[in-house]
């Protein structure tokens, strides 16, 4: 019998739950998170949230212990939070267990990603992976189908990770750029920022140049850490752009929009915290980077959007490519 394991009861984690229960392989799916999650509250009570209800073979816990009995452990919390947690696993006996990460950004203000994170913190031999791509659980929860790829410096890690979650509705791929899909994922929220403040300004035309830009510059960050700049136009990042760029869904293109239009947009928006480290990994090893410093000078510093956007057009002329 296969049996997952799922810690963070957000939007996110519980599809990915009820998605390994109902078209992975998992034939029981243990949920954990905080007790006094509001969110992990609701599933208590009601069993449902706004977008799906729990299968009966799926099993909410608020002991740590209890979930970390199984071998393949999804994590899905906030990224600013995974260190903490990574603390609180570390006590544990994890030897030979899998992790898969389907959180998208970086640590701030360390600029930290996820799994080295969790390397940094655990010192057993586990076995860890990430989830990249587009989708979001409205589209999914109506059987409109994706893809999304997996990566993990272990061959045989990203194939059990495959054989768990691979279906008819999410095709996934087989990575073969660690760095640059972590850093691709998480930028993908940092650009989701900007389109959703092009689209609070009713600049809706300019999304396209943001489209073709912001890889180019997403890749000098791949580069710098060593990763394949041409990740950036896969899944990861440029293949995510339609769930973050256009989707009315994406947290991160309604928190731009919402700041476009002077309004406060209350739910977790990754790119945010993410788009700070970003500005710090670029200035301390100078990475040319304009789309993500007019962000960082937009939100951080309050500068006038329309003007620092008109900055980016006055940069000095050079080559596309």
């Amino acid at each position: 019998m296969t049996k997952v394991s799922l810690i963070g009861c957000g939007r996110w984690g519980t599809f990915l739950g009820w998605y390994a229960a109902n078209y992975g392989k998992a034939d029981e799916v243990y949920m954990y998170d905080i007790p006094t999650s509001p969110n992990f509250l609701e599933l208590k009570n009601t069993r449902r949230n706004s977008y799906l209800t729990l299968s009966d073979n799926m099993f909410l816990f608020d002991n740590l212990a209890k979930v970390l009995e199984n071998d393949f452990v999804i994590i899905s919390i906030g990224c600013q939070y995974f260190r903490g947690l990574c603390k609180e696993l570390a006590a544990y006996n994890l030897q030979g267990k899998t992790f898969l990460l389907a959180m998208k950004g970086l640590e701030e203000p360390s600029g930290e990603r996820m799994l080295e994170i969790m390397r940094q913190e655990i010192k057993q031999d586990i076995h860890i992976a990430t989830l990249g791509g587009p989708g979001h659980v409205q589209d999914y929860m109506r059987g409109v189908p994706s893809a999304a790829v997996v990566d993990s410096d272990e061959e045989a890690t990203k194939h059990t990770v495959i054989e768990i979650m691979q279906s008819s509705l999410i095709r996934l791929y087989y990575g073969s750029d660690l760095i640059g899909n972590q850093i691709g994922a998480a930028l993908k929220n940092v650009i989701g920022l900007a389109a959703g403040i092009l689209d609070g300004l009713d600049w809706y035309g300019l999304k396209g140049a943001l489209m073709a830009r912001a890889p180019v510059e997403v890749g000098r960050l791949i580069k710098h850490f060593g990763g394949n700049p041409m990740t950036a136009y896969g899944l990861s990042h440029l293949g995510d752009y339609e769930a973050t760029l256009f989707s009315k869904h994406s947290h991160n293109r309604m928190f731009g929009e919402k700041f476009a239009r002077g309004e406060a947009f209350e739910k977790l928006a990754e790119g945010v915290p993410t788009l700070k480290a970003v500005k710090l990994i670029a200035d301390k090893n100078n990475i040319d980077m304009p789309i993500a410093q007019a962000l960082y000078k937009v939100i951080y510093e309050k500068a006038d959007i329309k003007a620092s956007i008109k900055e980016l057009f006055e940069r000095s002329l050079k080559k596309e490519f």
